[in-house]
């Protein structure tokens, strides 16, 4: 199949064989955010019964409270900024289009590693751990032990396609991971995942264990 050279933002470049991909910036419209607030605001409370708080399921205190800070408290905006400081791109794979973080590890030979999340998450969970694999030497560590860093999104979830067809589960999610790491020229790869990414990542190694070098749970299924 022939390959073509995918440039980044940065000037860097990797070859993709099998999937189209393109640069992404998280961009929610103002109206949307206005009404997710507005939907919030007009919640119609119920009556609670007199009991001791969270004796009978949440505290309608800290319900309402929480409610107030979705409405006027959270700042979209700011993580807006904080997602869009990472390298991300959406890819075309069997019809979906997958929204990942790709970022480059320092040194000669960053090994990579796909990392995926599980539910009720996402990839900003993510986020803090990325320059620790990207760039070890700014925290202390080695520069030889740089990863490769590539996070996508779960179908359906933050700013990947949700499925049409039944059937994605976690084999099929692995089989859309191997299509991404061989297009971003990832022939092997280490796999790591909590919840149901870990299942994606022992789904990954049983369905390629020529390609996939290791696994890291922190969720045995």
């Amino acid at each position: 199949m022939p390959t073509r050279i995918w440039a980044d933002e940065s000037g860097g470049s990797w070859p993709l064989a099998l999937v189209r991909c393109e640069p992404f910036r998280v961009s929610v419209p103002e109206a949307d955010l206005a009404a997710l607030r507005a939907r919030i605001g007009g919640t119609r409370w119920p009556v609670w019964p007199a009991v001791a708080p969270w004796s009978e399921g949440t505290d309608p205190g800290y319900l309402r409270e929480l409610a107030a800070y979705w409405a006027d408290g959270f700042d979209w905006r700011a993580h807006e900024a904080r997602l869009n400081r990472f390298a991300q791109y959406r890819a075309r794979i069997e019809g979906l289009r997958v929204h990942f973080i790709h970022e480059r590890g320092e040194g000669t030979r960053p090994f990579p590693l796909v990392i995926t999340h599980g539910w009720p998450g996402s990839v900003l969970e993510m986020l803090e751990l990325i320059p620790r694999l990207t760039h070890p030497s700014r925290f202390g560590g080695d520069p030889s032990d740089a990863f490769d860093v590539v996070v996508p999104s779960l179908p359906g979830y933050g700013f990947s396609d949700q499925p049409v067809l039944p059937g994605m589960s976690p084999a099929a999610v692995a089989r859309l991971w191997l299509e991404l790491m061989r297009g971003l020229g990832y022939e092997r790869f280490g796999a790591q995942g909590g919840d149901w990414g870990a299942t994606v990542a022992t789904r990954l190694a049983l369905a390629a264990p020529e390609r996939v070098v290791g696994i890291h749970l922190n969720y045995l299924p």
